[in-house]
């Protein structure tokens, strides 16, 4: 399997004797700063940079709702809007074309002349499989580089397929023996090839065929583009020194700065897990170093492992019995799914969270894991759904890291144990006021703190003094938690 990975050694790649014309095929790599195969070809030539807008990531899954939805297509969009204006500047191009990258590319490559193509290699089966399916479409050579990670694969003290199964010896490991290495500039100038029509940029609703919903109530506006990336990246570290407080503030679920939210930069490659990894450190030099500064490098090493585990175990992390191969038999009713993904179980703590992930693209890390416990685990449903509609919905869908925590949390993955979320618990300790569940169903705005996450427990009188009526105004729970909590446990003995 390693002939999968063939990817070149980045920026230590030997220099051609001669100049060369690269074409650098884009996907989720959207920058200029730490961009190893836009800096290759940028010391070695002219160089045009495409992106293939491929319809397969807008098509409809098995499980009946599309890949990309209208946030993330958003993002997408803006990402692509700022990085043609940051290209343009150097003197190149960015070339958007609609359609499959095997078809679009030969066809570039005949009218740019070029020698090569290089590229950004993914680790995970479409992915692949999209990039064998453009080397079998081409005359030319293909050259790969890593570019995803903190630790670049060749740097790891372990072997791609040997890759601890408990990522704390995962994280020992690269800490003691890796090395994350410096981030490579931005080129200072583009030599560009020339085509005759760079093509325009969808908007998000030409893409996806709908409206692009708007919500006053997000915690922040997330914007496309390394620019956005790195102006988020100055706020959160040096204008308003967040990271201080990190570790403390990042469980939060109200407010811009609970947490740095980077992940939609990181899962679009607007910036790179190696420059946040730089700037933490000048930060740890110039401002000041805490448990905080290590937490945020903590975080990015969960991300590495995320990637490094896909390698090692292919489509298993998209199976039900993910790299346990667990043998077992999960709900797949529409209907009870609906309601999870609506937000209409009735249990205010999933609803909350749901309905601003729909609203805005975006939930907090504490709010994924207790959705997903809740539909892995209480609703004993096939948790393949719940990653899908994450998919859909997430400005920050990284396939890695999505798929990985899903199965995480459906206790398919990493962690052996028969965990779960107790989902009441973790509303009174993260949500004790009912600020949160407030602020997202509004319906529930006058219900007593006492009762705010358990709302059915009011007697009707005081429902009708406090506003909602318990199965019209706001759902009665889909189902019984302490039962729910009770056969898990039994599960697991």
């Amino acid at each position: 399997m390693e002939n999968r990975y063939r990817f070149g050694v980045g920026h230590q790649i030997t220099k051609p004797k001669f100049l060369m014309k690269s074409i650098i095929w884009l996907r989720n790599d959207l920058r200029t700063i730490d961009h190893a195969p836009l800096s290759y070809a940028a010391e070695n030539g002219e160089l045009l940079i495409v992106y293939c807008i491929d319809p397969d990531h807008f098509r409809q899954t098995e499980y009946g709702f599309i890949k990309t939805g209208s946030h993330r297509a958003r993002f997408l969009t803006e990402s692509l809007i700022n990085l043609r204006e940051k290209v343009r500047k150097l003197g190149g191009e960015l070339v958007v074309r609609r359609g499959r990258p095997k078809d679009l590319l030969p066809e570039l490559i005949t009218e740019a002349s070029a020698d090569q193509l290089l590229f950004h290699g993914e680790v995970t089966a479409e992915e692949i499989r999209a990039e064998n399916e453009v080397e079998a479409s081409i005359s030319i050579p293909l050259r790969r580089f890593w570019g995803h990670s903190m630790y670049h694969r060749d740097d790891l003290p372990f072997g791609l397929f040997t890759v601890p199964d408990v990522f704390t010896q995962f994280r020992k490991g690269v800490e003691k023996k890796g090395r994350v290495r410096d981030p490579l500039p931005a080129p200072e100038s583009i030599i560009p090839l020339s085509v005759s029509d760079p093509g325009s940029i969808p908007t998000p609703e030409e893409l996806i065929g709908e409206p692009v919903p708007k919500s006053d109530l997000g915690v922040l506006t997330f914007r496309g583009g390394e620019s956005e990336a790195w102006s988020r990246l100055n706020h959160y570290f040096f204008e308003g020194d967040h990271l201080r407080n990190y570790k403390y503030t990042r469980n939060g679920l109200l407010g811009a700065d609970y947490s740095s939210k980077f992940s939609p930069w990181l899962a679009h490659g607007c910036i790179s897990a190696r420059s946040i990894h730089a700037e933490v450190e000048r930060y740890e030099k110039e401002v000041h170093e805490n448990v905080s500064t290590y937490w945020m490098k903590f975080e990015l090493i969960w991300r590495d492992y995320f990637r490094y585990s896909a390698i090692k175990y292919g489509d298993r992390i998209f199976k039900l019995g993910g790299i346990q191969n667990k043998n077992l038999k999960k709900q797949t009713d529409p209907e009870q799914f609906r309601l999870w993904a609506e937000g209409r179980t009735g249990i205010p703590f999933v609803d909350a969270n749901m309905r601003e992930l729909n609203e805005t693209g975006f939930m907090s890390n504490r709010g994924r894991q207790n959705v997903a416990s809740f539909l892995a685990q209480n609703m004993n449903f096939d948790w393949r759904w719940g990653a899908a509609w994450f998919e859909k919905q997430l400005i920050d869908y990284d396939v890695c890291s999505n798929w990985g925590n899903w199965a995480y949390n459906a206790t398919v993955g990493h962690d052996p144990r028969n965990r779960y979320f107790n989902i009441l618990n973790q509303a009174n300790k993260y949500d004790k006021k009912g600020e949160f569940v407030r602020h997202w169903l509004p319906e529930l705005k006058d219900v007593p703190k006492e009762y705010i996450h358990e709302p059915h427990r009011m007697a009707e009188e005081q429902q009708g003094l406090f506003g909602p009526e318990i199965g019209k105004d706001y759902p009665m729970p889909i189902l019984d938690l302490e039962k729910s909590y009770e056969r898990i446990r039994s599960e697991g003995d």
